[in-house]
């Protein structure tokens, strides 16, 4: 087991990192920017690196300052969290390079399934479902024959896209060019990379993934499902499992496939596999997350393991302590709370928070860096806290999150709060018949989304 480990992340996830860590009796490093000087996760590890100013290209991004910062501490691992460095594989490279255990695949499966087309290309090979769409990235004519012969409406995707950046919508062949230079422009100054794919839109649809973890002794586990289909603007604001939409057959189904996907290619770490539901409950898979989901907790309350562990375990050489199906039970839902205002489309709203309670009782987690006095940087992500509840069923467990949200206090910024009880207490949202359209077309009947 590693003795010491640079967490290369900064917020809630770098803070639950370094518990996982402490826990492993494994020393936490810390890296921050200036804008992070007074940060959580600085004050709870062991020692702490400023890496930069706030920019995250010039910090929490930059290669060579992360990696110098696990070598002038003595680390022997990195763990990159989410986001950032996290599925880069030249970050990944570097640190092998620098004998550095990346806590996560390999350079060469994150440089594969990186690849949103070579990912599915892969995936097609193991027998996994997709959406109709190009075989891999394309130029516009290539797309408009597609579209034409698969019909509107279609997505273009980045191939190094993720958390909604370089994807549009076209719901007719006239505004196909128009789509296409906006979405590539995007996802070039996003990635680097402005080249486009095509899907065939799945709607209604469900957002649905599977949770998998994979050891180099070629044990796979996979832990279940989440229902990730409360979204807005393609990102994620409720996650559940089990999910409503899934029958044991289906979910069998969909497990098997990516027990089969992950032997295919080597996968190795904790990973996700992300499937659209049809209409008729037909799941295509759309892509491959190659690291640990903000939404893990749901699946860690439904199981009991503990992912952020086993990932360190693993990347230690150690076998995985759950194989094949894991065992779940009862009911776990998350919801994300960000520095966001509903009923300005989401503005981002980063400022001081003037307070901080978090819900406690039963059955409550809260996975957070806030506090009293915390500011929230305008340079990252608004994500403040993940509230997750477990109970023995989805009736319970709904009314443990709503009671759990009306005891947070967040005060000082505005809040998503608001929006997540009106989504839990709506007759669409109990009742599981919800699509990934579920915030458009409740925009009228949720208060949140219209007051101010």
């Amino acid at each position: 087991m590693f003795s010491r480990v640079l967490v290369a992340n900064r917020g809630e996830i770098a803070v639950r990192v370094i518990r996982a860590l402490h826990e492993l009796d494994i020393e936490a490093v810390a890296v921050y920017s200036t804008a992070d000087s007074e940060a959580m996760h600085v004050r709870l590890a062991d020692r702490a690196v400023c890496i930069g100013p706030p920019a995250a290209g010039e910090s929490y991004l930059r290669i060579p300052s992360v990696v110098a910062a696990a070598e002038t501490t003595g680390c022997e691992a990195v763990h990159p969290g989410y986001g950032f460095l996290a599925e880069n594989p030249a970050f990944a490279r570097a640190c092998a390079d620098n004998d550095l255990f990346f806590i996560g695949p390999s350079p060469e499966v994150l440089e594969r399934l990186g690849d949103k087309a070579t990912a599915k290309e892969e995936l097609r090979a193991a027998g996994v479902p997709l959406v109709p769409g190009t075989a891999g990235a394309a130029p516009l004519e290539e797309i408009r024959r597609v579209a034409d012969a698969i019909g509107f409406p279609v997505m273009l995707k980045a191939t190094a896209g993720g958390g909604g950046k370089g994807m549009r919508l076209v719901d007719f062949s006239e505004g196909l060019a128009e789509a296409f230079a906006a979405a590539s422009a995007e996802a070039d100054a996003a990635f680097g990379d402005g080249s486009l794919y095509l899907e065939k839109v799945v709607a209604p649809a469900r957002h649905v993934e599977i949770q998998v973890l994979c050891d180099r002794h070629g044990n796979v586990a996979t832990l279940g499902e989440r229902e990730c289909s409360i979204q807005r603007r393609h990102q994620k604001l409720v996650e559940e499992s089990p999910s409503p939409a899934l029958g044991p057959e289906t979910r069998e189904a969909m497990e098997a496939s990516v027990e089969r996907a992950c032997r295919a290619v080597g996968y190795e770490g904790a990973g996700t596999f992300e499937f659209l539901l049809g209409l008729e409950g037909e799941p295509y898979f759309i892509e491959v997350n190659c690291r640990l989901q903000v939404e893990h907790p749901v699946t860690e309350l439904l199981t009991g393991v503990d992912i952020v562990r086993e990932q360190v375990r693993i990347a230690a050489g150690e076998p995985l302590g759950v194989a094949d199906r894991a065992p779940r039970k009862g009911h776990a839902i998350e919801v994300r709370i960000n520095a966001e205002d509903p009923s300005r489309g989401f503005a981002p709203a980063p400022g001081l928070v003037a307070r901080f309670r978090p819900p406690l009782g039963p059955g409550v987690r809260v996975d957070t860096a806030v506090e009293d006095g915390s500011s929230i940087p305008p340079f990252y992500d608004s994500l403040i806290a993940k509230v997750i509840v477990w109970d023995d069923d989805r009736p319970a467990a709904l009314a443990r999150a709503v009671r759990a949200l009306d005891e947070l206090v967040v005060e000082g910024i505005p809040t998503t709060r608001e929006l997540a009880l009106d989504v839990l207490r709506s007759d669409g949202f109990r009742s599981g018949a919800y699509s990934t359209g579920y915030l458009d077309e409740m925009e009228d009947h949720l208060p949140s989304l219209s007051s101010g």
